[in-house]
Formats: C-alpha cells, sequence, structure tokens
C-alpha cells in the first residue's frame, strides 16, 4: 500500500498544480441577537466570529489539514467548503464558480464534486437504512442510477471501502456493525458519486484507537485510486503528521500558520503551533519532555482578544501583542488562586470590584476598595508584579496613573498581525516581522 509520502504532493513546489479551491477572507459570523447561542453565552448584541478572514489555496491532488482546538473554527471553514455553513463575507471558490452565488439547485449539482464524511458515523447513517439503501442513496436524488445498475455501484463502493464481500452488507443496518465499519460505510457513500474533493471532519475522532490508521490508510488508498483531494479536518497534530501534505494551524477564527507537514512538525514557528507540536504524546517512558503548554482555554469567538488572539495564552508574548483590560482582571484573579488567605482577603479588600475590567479596552481603572486609596491600590499592583516579573503583561503596560480613587493603566495598543513568509512557511506572529 502506497503511504502518505509517497503518495505526496508538494503544493509549494508543485508548477502548474491545477488550484481546485480558492478561498478569500473568508468570513463566518454567526449574529447573536435574539438567538438561542446569545441567551448560551448571556449577551444578546454581536456576533460569533467563527471564522474571520481566511485566505486558502487548494491544490488538486493534496491533502490539506485544518488543525486547532475545539473553537478554532476548523470545522466551520469545511463547512463553508460545501455551502453548509453560509460565509458572511469574502469567497470561496470551486474552480470558477463561486459557492455563495450558487442557488440550491446549482449547489445540489456541484456537491457531486464536494462530499463530506463526518465524524461521528452513527449519527450519520440512518438506522432505519440498510447499508445498500443508504450507500446508494446519493445516486437516487442526483438521479444518476436505479435498480442493477445501482445495486453493482454500491457493491463497488463497499468492496473499494473494505467491506467486502460486499453482498454480505448490502442488508445489513447500521446497528449490525461496528464503529470502523460504520465509517467505512460512511466513506463508501461519499466516494460513490465520483467526487473531486472530501472534506473529513475528525472521521476518526469517534473510533477505537485499533481502528484509526486504517481508516487514513485506506482514504489514502482511495486517494491513489480515485484521484482524490482532501480537507482534513482534526485536533490531533499526530494524525495529521501522518494523513496531511500541507497543514493550517487555526486559532479563533483565523490561520496562524500554514506550511509544509514536515516544516510544521521540524520547525514550527508560531507559539501556538509549537505548543501542539509539544503536546504530542511521546512513547518512550525514559525521554524526559519539557512542555510549553498554553496557559488557560480559547477564548470567547464573540469578543476575541485585542491585537494577537493568542496573546493571553502565549509564553513568548511581549509588549506588542495587545495587552488589554479583560488581561488585567485575568492576572488578578490568576494571582489570588495563588496567595495565602490571609494575603487574598487583604488585596481584595483594597482592590474594589473587578468587573469593570471585563472589557475590551486599552485602558482599565482599578478601583480602590472601601476605605482605601489608589496609593494602597498601586502598592498591591507593584508586589503583584514583584512576585512574578516573568508576566508578560506587564512589558505591555505604558502607563499607571494614581489617583484617589485608584489606579488608571495603559496598555501599548496592539497589532493583529497577518499571515507573512518566514522561511519555508507563513505565520501570523509578532515575532516574526514584516
Amino acid at each position: 500500500m502506497p503511504t502518505k509520502h509517497e503518495q505526496a504532493l508538494d503544493p509549494q513546489s508543485a508548477d502548474g498544480a491545477t488550484t481546485l479551491v480558492t478561498m478569500r477572507d473568508v468570513e463566518v459570523y454567526f449574529r447573536l441577537q435574539g438567538s438561542g447561542l446569545s441567551r448560551l453565552l448571556g449577551s444578546d448584541t454581536g456576533s460569533v466570529k467563527a471564522v474571520d478572514g481566511v485566505s486558502l489555496d487548494i491544490a488538486k491532488g493534496e491533502v490539506v489539514g485544518l488543525v486547532g482546538e475545539s473553537g478554532s473554527g476548523k470545522s466551520t471553514l469545511g463547512r463553508s467548503l460545501l455551502g453548509l455553513a453560509p460565509i458572511t463575507g469574502g469567497s470561496i471558490h470551486y474552480g470558477d464558480q463561486a459557492i455563495a452565488d450558487l442557488s440550491n439547485r446549482e449547489l445540489r449539482g456541484i456537491r457531486r464534486d464536494l462530499q463530506m464524511v463526518f465524524q461521528d458515523p452513527s449519527a450519520a447513517l440512518n438506522p432505519s437504512m440498510d447499508i445498500e439503501t443508504a450507500v446508494g442513496h446519493p445516486l437516487k436524488i442526483h438521479k444518476i442510477a436505479r435498480g442493477n445498475d445501482l445495486r453493482e455501484r454500491v457493491v463497488d463502493a463497499l468492496e473499494r471501502v473494505g467491506l467486502s464481500p460486499a453482498e454480505q452488507f448490502l442488508k445489513k443496518y447500521p446497528g449490525d456493525l461496528s464503529g470502523g465499519q460504520k465509517q467505512r460505510a460512511v466513506i463508501a457513500r461519499a466516494i460513490i458519486l465520483n467526487p473531486q474533493l472530501l472534506v473529513a471532519d475528525e472521521p476518526i475522532s469517534m473510533l477505537d484507537m485499533s481502528v484509526r490508521s486504517k481508516i487514513l490508510q485506506l482514504m489514502l488508498d482511495l486517494k491513489a485510486d480515485l484521484d482524490l483531494t482532501y480537507v482534513y479536518i482534526t485536533h490531533d497534530l499526530a494524525s495529521a503528521k501522518f494523513f496531511c501534505d500541507r497543514i493550517a494551524i487555526m486559532y479563533l477564527g483565523r490561520i496562524v500558520e500554514i506550511g509544509t507537514t514536515d516544516e510544521i512538525f521540524n520547525h514550527p514557528k508560531h507559539p501556538y503551533t509549537k505548543s501542539l507540536v509539544a503536546a504530542i504524546p511521546d512513547l518512550d517512558p525514559d525521554r524526559a519532555v519539557d512542555r510549553e503548554v498554553p496557559r488557560g482555554e480559547i477564548p470567547d469567538a464573540a469578543s476575541p482578544p485585542l491585537g494577537c488572539a493568542f496573546h493571553p495564552r502565549c509564553p513568548a508574548a511581549f509588549d506588542k501583542c495587545g495587552w488589554e483590560s479583560r488581561d488585567l482582571r485575568a492576572l488578578l484573579e490568576a494571582h489570588w488562586t495563588k496567595v495565602p488567605e490571609a494575603d487574598f482577603e487583604a488585596e481584595r479588600a483594597t482592590i474594589g470590584e473587578v468587573d469593570a475590567l471585563d472589557v475590551p479596552s486599552h485602558t482599565s481603572h482599578v478601583p480602590a476598595g472601601k476605605d482605601h486609596s489608589g496609593v494602597d491600590v498601586d502598592e498591591v499592583l507593584t508586589r503583584i508584579k514583584d512576585s512574578d516579573p516573568q508576566e508578560p503583561l506587564w512589558t505591555g503596560v505604558s502607563g499607571r496613573d494614581v489617583r484617589p480613587d485608584g489606579v488608571d493603566v495603559t496598555f501599548e495598543p496592539g497589532q493583529d498581525p497577518k499571515l507573512r513568509a518566514a522561511g519555508s512557511v507563513q505565520v501570523a506572529c509578532h515575532l516574526y516581522p514584516e
């Protein structure tokens, strides 16, 4: 069987490779006003920026990985490619056709070429349909085949995905199959229309470890046999290393680094990429690995950080990254989880309510508590700074003005970094200036 590396196309050096999909400044925003999402998030204004200005070309025959944590926007981007998540800005072209401009009838036609493999095979298959009906359903929808012709095509698709002999599976139902067999049936349904491109959204994450590599190898074999192109969506960087030719690292709706798989793994540039690579388990129990993982969790996409979106979690952040009022509140609260109870009570009495700091602003007012002054607050801030001089937030402070009722803290306005060339990859990070 051919391996990924034997089949790999190097899109950065393969002159003449046909561009199958072109994305430019793609945005997918979900409005909060009056929605169930707004009630869940406790906000009734603004938008969730699920995808926020992504540009990406996909060449025919390559495997592009979209990698990132939950909430990074990778699945939404994949769905938008098929017209399942309408874009609110930018453009997606399949060949010379703009996906957003197509009618429902035209979209149905183009989905003969663009298919999706979903994460949960149990949910993707109708439990009341036998495998022959489920796999052959796209042929009926598109009025391509029926009767014996349809059955022959279903048998061929099942044989291709390893459900053999196919005749033994035709009248089985999803409940009769194992997880791996269900996913093979889902893949058979996806390839039965002879598509050009498959969007595979976490296709192995719901499967047992023992069958994951087999499914990926099957997909690579199908790529070679059917000349397929893949968009592979995953949070598992290790599987992307095995499967992908190129990897785009996504964070909070944006691509923060993109390059060949070898470059991403051997020479990662963005601190987020480095942390993802470092998080891959090392199977050697005798080798100690110093893992530098991001602090905290991925921020709220409805109110992303100012400047670089990764800066609140970044171990390499510095003054230009876009520090703000919300970062100061997070720092205060993190500090108070570490100090003795007596110190906590004294400092909380000195500093008033900090809820007002929870706004996206380059200026913040740290209020004094009852019977305390701005001088007292400034002493607490100095003590916090001295307790952790390596804390990068302080590099972004451009002013601290002591007032009778508290301290005004001003941060250096940061810039949102754009993708730029850094060696043989592209990276969006202030550590790599233009």
